[in-house]
This record gives structure tokens, sequence and C-alpha cells, in this order.
């Protein structure tokens, strides 16, 4: 399922972790059954056939040697990366303070203008892009790894122009988001971070509508399905029907991921009207009709499952009480540093930085906490999967098991993952429990039935 804020660049993420979503010129976390990795695009012919190993009887997560070492290896360098760009992002907010861009940005600003909205049109960009670009390098280290291990094959000019296009979708949510942001602390000191929260709930909901109709189309190359693969489209159809759901087939997508990346994907996006079933090239391209079905019959869990709502609700409560904390501690923060950081008060746009610095520490420790919540709903999806599935596939378990064991093999997830390294960043079970659970759940058994799919 897409979180609420996992694609943003560094610098305006956790102020807007639950007020906006961006796209990512890196693989962009979807919501998927496959995710481990993220999103990208590309035109395909008609969809190849499923390669052989897609056959093959799966009984173990398992990986050729030299595959298991090279797994093993990109799972140390993302466990170890996260935690160093967690660092470096600190480093970067205390230098910003440091060296009082807020403050000369904020005084670019007031003299520009007395309007407290037009301001912010001013203020805002330049802080987010000055803090994105000294962020950036964190950004082309995770592109030059994805490269390195074959899971992007995305150029450099390409990856730049996407970079750009999500800087700029994020300083103009963000100048909006900052402006009412300043506007509520100046009318509540003591209040403010209640208020917020619940102004980014109302944005969060808005901005998750318009991602699949606005957003995703930039980055994107989005086409029917229906023309692509009618026969998919067919047995997808059957599914959603089965699940009680309204996707009709005009709202299906094939999207182009291979001309920027390896990995898989099959999603379902959008609330409401926006609401569809997106599947990439690159899944078509390696795994056959039912295991894309049981990929989407997932992602139809998350719907059926209510898991958005939910989702929202409990990361909701979660960023109330960071948002408290932030306000228990900004005043203490500033009366340590505002003065040599030129900070006013914290109804100055130059606290930004500030506020920033302490909802990245905030959220960083909340981290384990939300991904144990994803892995749950996660969890629920791939019962609800296989469910779903049970009398549409032939032995369903099976089918399941060989979609995570394609899943594996190409995004190189790690066969025995750092068992940290999972509390503290993964949103999905690992591939070997997920494997696990396909061939071992059947209440089927001695004519019972599933949990969520009678």
């Amino acid at each position: 399922m897409k979180r609420l804020a996992l694609v943003l660049s560094a610098p305006a993420i956790v102020l807007v972790i639950a007020l906006c979503w961006a796209p990512s010129p890196l693989p962009a976390q979807q919501s998927s059954a496959l995710a481990t990795t993220q999103q990208q695009p590309a035109p395909s012919a008609a969809p190849a056939a499923a390669p052989q190993a897609a056959s093959k009887t799966v009984t173990a997560y398992t990986l050729p040697p030299d595959l298991s070492r090279k797994a093993h290896h990109r799972a140390q360098i993302e466990f170890w990366g996260q935690i160093a760009v967690f660092f470096y992002s600190i480093v970067i907010l205390l230098l910003v303070l440091k060296w009082k861009l807020a403050p000369t940005y904020r005084n670019w600003a007031e003299k520009a203008t007395r309007v407290r909205f037009l301001q912010a049109v001013i203020f805002a960009p330049l802080i987010l892009l000055t803090i994105a670009v000294l962020e950036s390098p964190g950004d082309i280290a995770e592109q030059w790894v994805e490269r390195k291990f074959g899971l992007s094959i995305q150029g450099w000019g390409s990856w730049s122009w996407d970079w750009i296009k999500t800087e700029l979708i994020t300083m103009l949510i963000g100048a909006i988001v900052i402006w009412i942001l300043y506007a509520i602390i100046r009318k509540s000191p003591r209040r403010w971070w209640f208020y917020f929260w619940l102004v980014a709930i109302a944005i969060s909901v808005f901005i998750i509508f318009l991602s699949p109709l606005v957003f995703d189309p930039l980055f994107h190359k989005f086409e029917p399905l229906q023309q692509k693969d009618p026969a998919l489209t067919a047995a997808l159809e059957q599914m959603v029907q089965r699940a009680g759901a309204n996707i009709p087939p005009e709202r299906m997508f094939w999207m182009g991921a291979s001309e920027k990346s390896t990995a898989l994907n099959a999603y379902v996006t959008g609330v409401g009207a926006s609401k569809r079933i997106v599947v990439w090239d690159t899944t078509i391209t390696k795994m056959n009709t039912p295991q894309i079905v049981f990929v989407a019959g997932h992602e139809m869990g998350h719907y059926v499952l209510l898991h958005i709502p939910k989702d929202l609700a409990l990361l909701s409560i979660v960023f109330l009480v960071l948002f408290y904390l932030g306000y228990r501690s900004i005043g203490w923060t500033l009366a340590r540093g505002g003065t040599g950081w030129e900070v006013r008060d914290l109804g100055d746009w130059a606290s930004f930085p500030a506020l920033l610095l302490l909802l990245t520490i905030f959220t960083f420790i909340a981290n384990p906490l939300t991904s144990m919540i994803s892995r749950h709903f996660e969890h629920q999806a791939d019962q609800y999967g296989l469910e779903v599935t049970h009398g549409l596939t032939p032995d369903s378990g099976e089918v399941a098991a060989q979609a995570f064991q394609i899943l594996g093999e190409v995004d190189l997830s790690d066969p025995d993952p750092n068992p940290v390294d999972v509390f503290m960043f993964y949103s999905h079970p690992s591939i070997p429990d997920r494997i696990r659970f396909a061939l071992t759940y059947d209440p089927w058994a001695n004519g019972g039935h599933g949990e969520f799919v009678h």
C-alpha cells in the first residue's frame, strides 16, 4: 500500500509527511504486493511469455550462491545507507541553521512584500530547494547503487530531470503547506500542533486522490491495460468481481517501467473516482497471468480490508504525537540556538529548519512503529490475495510463492535479512516469510474457509 510520505525528497518529507505525496525520481515506493523497491516508465511491446522459471515448483525462497551474496551485499548497503542518510540530513539541517540561510531568505521575502502568502511563496521554495540540493548526494548515491545492482537502468539525464520535477512539485505544495503552518502558529501558538495535524490529514487525502491523475503521469507512461493485454484484463476483472470491488477495465492501466527500471510492481492506487489498478510492463514480462492476478488480489485486499483509512488513522495518531513533541521541544531548541541562528521566535519563517530538524529526529525514532504497522497490513493483504484467488487459480498458494520468488530474484531480496533492518525499515514482510506463509496457509484443508473471503 502506498505510504503517506515515503517519496518526497528528504528535506520536505518530515514536515509534510502527513500532508503531501510526490513521485520520486528514484524508484518510488508504491503500495504493492511486490514492494521491496519502487517505481519508473517505458513503452513496451506485447507482453513476452513468462520465463520458464515462473512455472517451477517453489518450496522456499532460494537464490544461487552468487546472486545470494549480491542480494545480501545490496541489503547491507541499503541498511547502512538509510542510517547514514538520516545522520547526513541532521548535519545538513544544523548547517543550514548555523549558516543562517533561513533568516536570509526570510529577509528577502519580507523586503519584497508585506503579504504573508507571498512571503511564503518566496521563502518556502528557496529553503526547500536549498535543503534538497544539499541533501542530493544521498539521492545520487541511491541511484548509483540501484544502477550498480542493475535495478535502475535510467540514465543520469533522465534521472536528473525527474529529480527536478519532484522538487518543483515539492516547492509548489511546500509553499502552500508552510504558509498554512505558520498562519496556524501565529493564530494559535499553543494549539498549532493540533490544528495543523487536522489540516495535514485533509491534505494527505486530497494528495492521495490527486496523485494518479496529476503526478504519476508526469513520471510514467500509462496506457489502457485492455489494449496491451486483454487476457490479463479479463482475469483481473474476474478477481475484482469476486472481491466485490468496483474497478472496471477502463480503470486498469499498463505502466511502462522498463526504460528506467528492471524492478517489478503492480498496485492499486487512488481513492474514489481515481482508484485504479496499474501493472508495470516489467511485471507482465516476468510473470504469468495467475501470478499477476495474485499480486493484484493482494492490492485489492488493501481496499476491501480498509487498510487505507486504517493506515491513515494509525499514522495520524503517530504524527499527532510527533507534532506534539515538536511543539514541546521547539521552544527549548530555539532558546538554545535561536539567537545565534537569528530566529526571532516560532512564528518566524526562519524557524522552519529547526522545526524540521526536530521532526526528522522524531520520525526516525518512530520509524520501527510505522514499519510494524505497515508489515501487519501487508501480511493481511497477502492472506487476502491467497483467499480471493483460491478457486480462481489452481494451487493459488504455489502461484503466490512463485510470484514472490520471481520478485526476490529480480529485486535482489536478501534470503537472510538482518532482523534489525527488518525491524527498523521493512514496510513489508521479508520474501522468505511471505513464501513460507503462501505455502502453508490452507484454511480449506478440512472444509473450512478463508477469514476474509468466504
